[in-house]
């Protein structure tokens, strides 16, 4: 038994991918073309094992209605519909035509456009949009860092008892413990937020750059 998460070597990790739900086509296809479009953009894109593992998390909670906060290119979108439930919907939000034109092709590549309903707008201002009742079953935010406490007041009172809020980047390579920049500084006082909020249970988990999930009492 070991006390913490072992560190993953090149090796370690390509090993990991292949054994957990291995990208398919569709998904390899959209990493390297989001990588070749945006080089110096590519890192915003989930990494593979979190993309397997978000379509993992989305069909063992039977979500039928789930948000995501941030879509870049399109690929944790497509995770999150492939495990929606038999007409699940999945509303988008995010600020970049440019990215999302790149999404809304691989979604439709992958079959799922059709459950995927895209906002573009802040998320901030657009996310007041949705029903004012606690209906979500899933939910995800990965988008720009100082606006997760917005994101997380919008979202918390929508989540039916028992819903589920993922969270990503959490970990900021590291730089939580010594913050560097604004978003470090966001983002560990966000961490802190979480853990004080009474109306969630939450975990984090070193998956990627560190990933949260909180069940909504």
């Amino acid at each position: 038994m070991t006390r913490k998460s072992i560190p993953l070597t090149d090796e370690l990790h390509g090993y990991l991918v292949a054994h957990g739900a291995p990208p398919d086509e569709v998904i390899r296809d959209l990493a390297e073309e989001t990588l070749a479009l945006l080089p110096e953009r590519a890192s915003m894109q989930v990494a593979p094992e979190q993309a397997a593992f978000l379509t993992f998390l989305t069909r063992l909670i039977g979500a039928r209605h789930a948000v995501e906060v941030g879509t870049f290119t399109g690929l944790s979108a497509l995770a999150i519909a492939r495990g929606l439930v038999d007409g699940g919907q999945l509303t988008c939000f995010d600020i970049s035509e440019e990215y999302t034109r790149v999404a809304r092709r691989y979604w439709d590549r992958a079959g799922v456009a059709d459950r995927i309903d895209l906002r573009i707008g802040p998320a901030g201002d657009t996310l007041r949009e949705l029903p004012n009742e606690r209906y979500l079953d899933f939910a995800f935010i990965d988008a720009d860092k100082t606006g997760y406490p917005v994101y997380w007041a919008e979202l918390v009172p929508r989540m039916r008892p028992g819903g589920v809020i993922a969270v990503d980047n959490v970990l900021r390579h590291g730089r939580v413990i010594a913050p560097q920049n604004a978003d470090d500084r966001a983002i560990a006082a966000f961490n802190d937020q979480v853990l004080a909020d009474v109306r969630v249970e939450a975990v984090m988990l070193p998956i990627a750059d560190g990933l949260t999930l909180a069940r909504v009492h």
